[in-house]
């Protein structure tokens, strides 16, 4: 049960528009979970995230504080910015992070995350990022054209409107 969608985003700014866009679609408690290599875009997707929720502060990677929250400024859900790469074995330490926010109230968005976070939520959206042309080589080039897999899951996402992100 579910929803998907497959796009192609060849900039960088097309994915910051692509964040805005599913922002319009989330709401408060959902968890997204956003996997793609170093360098894949998937900070470039949270900030148009955070734009579109109308949250405070810049949305950067939060490799050092694992988790950064960014409340809303127009009394929308807080954004919550998890970064799991040096989460041990599960989410049990997310609990221990003291976030001072709810998660339920909140749109959770989590880097690195899998294998971690999927017992948080039976819906859940996940995120794919991949380089649409493959090939390391060219792992420094931010202008490759990215291809992103959306995947709902569970009852939240069976009529999200995914689909429409694609179009």
């Amino acid at each position: 049960m579910g929803s998907h969608a497959t796009l192609t985003v060849p900039t960088p700014e097309r994915m910051g528009r692509l964040g805005r866009e599913l922002a319009a679609l989330l709401r408060p408690g959902d968890l997204v979970l956003l996997s793609g290599e170093l360098g894949a875009g998937k900070t470039t997707l949270t900030r148009g995230l955070g734009e579109g929720l109308q949250v405070r502060g810049a949305v950067t990677s939060p490799t050092f504080v694992i988790a950064r929250v960014h409340p809303s400024l127009v009394g929308g859900p807080a954004l919550v910015h998890v970064d799991a790469y040096r989460l041990g074995g599960d989410l049990d330490e997310m609990e221990d992070l003291d976030l001072d926010v709810s998660l339920p109230e909140s749109v959770v968005v989590v880097e690195w995350g899998e294998g971690k976070v999927e017992r948080l939520s039976e819906d859940r959206l996940e995120v794919r990022i991949e380089r649409a042309l493959g090939g390391a080589d060219d792992a420094g080039d931010d202008q490759d054209p990215r291809r992103v897999l959306l995947t709902g899951i569970g009852p939240r996402w069976a009529d999200a409107g995914l689909a429409a992100l694609a179009e």
